[in-house]
């Protein structure tokens, strides 16, 4: 009599028809192109720091890439994400809109302003912003007083909100917009996860007042550490590049400061594997695409799971091909992330969720959010582009 394979057994078999039998990560950059020669020329010049052809050059192919007017490129995407809500204004006690489930940079981001991440719940479909619950919260919970969205029990200040676009599936955005728009809100997008995602035919990014990227080493791209800001504001532009170059006036010898600053610049080196990187992207997003058809089409026989795919008027760049298990199979998601990182297979369940995480128990959010399910779900599958 034929034993009946498991939920885990039939995902690791899946996956073993997709990545054969090695052991492999959940995802690793890939180097297919002038890094190496970049890389040198950057060494020969001994301008490694943080002026340089390179800089220059990786800003203007991401806004030529992405539509933006402005890209400033920055040290990481959190450090993106702190400038960003300073350039729109978000200062001590003021709250700020941040969804359930993200990775806690979305979070700190908003400490380092002084500020306090209050969090919103996210849908099944992309895992973004839950935007009816979002108008619906808002409508009972704040009141505007002088064109300022207010909290009715805090007090304080609603300055923000951040939608996420987790694992590169874009937010409903117009949707997002109206509300924000409603409720006077300004729109930071956190696209760390998204580069070589639209909606609408606009890249995710560029359709709040400022937009950030992240070129960590497990991006879509990468520089080894780095992000850069997006703005069609050319003051908000002018002014996140001042300070996140510690906020120096121009002088010859001179080091005058007008403000607070930061040390937040790219260095040219990285910005040289950047250049080498984005000359790839259309090679990687065709590959994560081609993984992604290939994981659907094992995953789609298997009762109580499926994989989470682009929303209608999107393109996503499939950053992390993910799983989502019924509500009726969460219970088995222990066993997959065993069995499959038992064999090799580097899995890895999302992040948790923000408002029971401990340094934001105390932080505002909605009730009953569906965020906090969700998180028991999901699994990430290895995504490298070289798996496709």
């Amino acid at each position: 009599m034929t034993k009946e394979c498991t939920l885990a057994e039939k995902i690791l078999t899946g996956m073993r028809s997709i990545l054969g039998d090695d052991s492999v990560n959940l995802h690793e950059p890939s180097f297919l192109g002038n890094e190496s020669r970049y890389v040198e020329e950057c060494l020969r010049s001994t301008n490694v720091a943080s002026e340089g052809q390179f800089v220059s050059q990786f800003e203007s192919m991401l806004a030529e890439y992405t539509g933006a007017q402005h890209v400033i490129a920055v040290s990481s995407g959190t450090a993106a994400l702190h400038v960003a809500l300073l350039l729109v204004g978000v200062s001590r006690d003021d709250e700020v809109l941040v969804p359930d489930l993200s990775f806690i940079a979305t979070a700190n981001s908003v400490a380092y302003c002084s500020a306090i991440p209050h969090f919103v719940d996210v849908e099944e479909e992309h895992c973004g912003i839950r935007v009816p619950k979002l108008q619906e919260y808002l409508e009972s919970c704040s009141t505007q007083e002088d064109g300022v969205c207010v909290n009715r029990q805090t007090g304080r200040r609603i300055k923000a909100i951040i939608p996420m676009h987790a694992f590169g599936h874009p937010v409903d955005m117009d949707s997002l917009l109206e509300v924000a728009e409603k409720f006077s809100l300004d729109v930071v997008e956190d696209a760390a996860e998204a580069l070589g995602s639209f909606y609408k035919g606009r890249h995710a990014g560029t359709l709040g007042h400022v937009g950030v990227l992240s070129f960590n080493g497990n991006k879509i791209i990468t520089t080894g550490g780095g992000g850069a800001l997006l703005t069609d504001d050319p003051e908000l532009a002018a002014n996140a590049r001042h300070i996140t170059r510690t906020a120096k006036l121009p002088h010859r010898w001179e080091y005058i400061h007008d403000q607070v600053g930061y040390n937040y610049r790219l260095p040219n080196l990285n910005a040289a594997i950047g250049v080498a990187q984005m000359e790839k992207l259309p090679l990687f997003l065709d590959r994560k695409r081609s993984l992604f058809a290939a994981y659907a089409k094992v995953i789609a026989p298997i009762q109580g799971v499926k994989l989470i795919c682009e929303s209608q008027d999107c393109r996503s760049n499939y950053w992390l091909q993910t799983l989502i298990l019924d509500q009726d199979f969460q219970h088995e998601r222990d066993s997959i992330l065993s069995t499959t990182n038992d064999a090799g297979f580097v899995t890895r369940p999302a992040w948790q969720s923000l408002s029971r995480s401990k340094p934001f128990r105390a932080s505002p959010s909605m009730k009953d959010m569906q965020s906090v399910d969700l998180v028991n779900r999901l699994i990430n599958l290895p995504s490298s582009s070289f798996l496709g």
